[in-house]
């Protein structure tokens, strides 16, 4: 029977086992997604035999949920951070995205964890970790900030299909190996400065036409 000495070296080693599994895994689902992810290959690449491997995760579904806790967590914790600082609601979207964007090509477990996400069911699902933020800021929106007050849904379809396909892209560039890190933030920033433009001249029209009935009523 190992010592009390022994079990307590024995925990750390352990966690940095699983935590180099989680990694490994992370990056294979990121790759091939989950029904093309290898346990072999995972195990490889941590450095440590399959039977290492099952000690810690039993098959690859329980390591595809270790993979999607970690990647949530992750996003999670961002989105708490961005949130807190309590921007106006359209400015609070657009830093949402840039950041989500900065932390999935920072994080390979954020990436798979949105990739499995869309292919397999249950939770925690990546998703449900920021969309329902940006609805939330986008119902303290005004008519003001955006184009008219039915902007809303599409300002928050729009978010999401931003991250979305920024995600799909990194992936992309990820497995070409020429992912540039702030690349994706920057092209983002572009494309909202161009949407933010469209709003101006939303606003725009919508003056010019109501002084225009202002004076007819005059």
């Amino acid at each position: 029977m190992p010592s009390a000495g022994r079990i307590t070296t024995m925990q750390p080693r352990a966690a940095r086992t699983r935590q180099a599994l989680v990694s490994a895994a992370a990056g294979e689902f990121d790759r091939n997604g989950y029904s093309g992810a290898s346990l072999s290959r995972v195990s490889r690449a941590a450095g440590v035999s399959v039977g290492a491997l099952t000690f810690h995760f039993s098959n690859k579904e329980e390591l595809a949920v270790a993979v999607r806790e970690q990647g949530g967590a992750a996003t999670t914790t961002l989105v708490a951070a961005v949130t807190a600082r309590r921007e106006e609601s359209v400015q609070a979207v657009v830093s949402l995205t840039l950041a989500l964007t900065g932390l999935l090509e920072s994080d390979v477990a954020v990436r798979a964890a949105a990739r499995l996400a869309r292919e397999q069911s249950g939770e925690p699902d990546w998703f449900s970790a920021w969309v329902p933020a940006i609805h939330q800021q986008l119902r303290h929106a005004h008519e003001g900030q955006l184009g008219t007050v039915t902007d809303r849904a599409a300002v928050a379809a729009l978010a999401t299909h931003l991250v979305t396909g920024a995600e799909i892209t990194i992936r992309q560039r990820a497995r070409r190996h020429n992912l540039t890190a702030g690349q994706s933030v920057a092209e983002l920033t572009r494309i909202w400065e161009m949407v933010r433009g469209g709003f101006a001249a939303l606003r725009g029209d919508a003056d010019v036409k109501d002084h225009r009935g202002d004076q007819r009523c005059g």
